[in-house]
């Protein structure tokens, strides 16, 4: 009977308890991450997307680079009055 008594008040205790920690930041995250289960799909595809920008970001990043480096090539070049038109005297 005394065994009884002690998983009652056992019980009664983790009620409380329980909410405290499910109502916590522990709580939530465990909740959404249980909750992210269902949309898979849904992440699938913005991962796709997000794979599809990077690699779109990277051409250009390496785009911008030949174009800066064909300019600095151009002007880093010695002027030669050779490559001049030749002017009125």
């Amino acid at each position: 009977m005394v065994w009884v008594l002690g998983v009652v008040v056992l019980l009664l205790m983790m009620i409380p308890l329980t909410a405290i920690v499910l109502d916590s930041e522990v709580g939530r995250a465990l909740a959404r991450r249980l909750g992210a289960g269902a949309t898979d799909a849904e992440g699938d595809v913005r991962l796709k997307r997000l794979e599809e920008e990077v690699r779109y970001l990277t051409e250009t990043v390496e785009s911008l680079q030949d174009e800066t480096t064909f300019i600095r090539q151009l002007l880093e070049a010695p002027k030669t009055p050779e490559s001049l038109p030749p002017g009125e005297n």
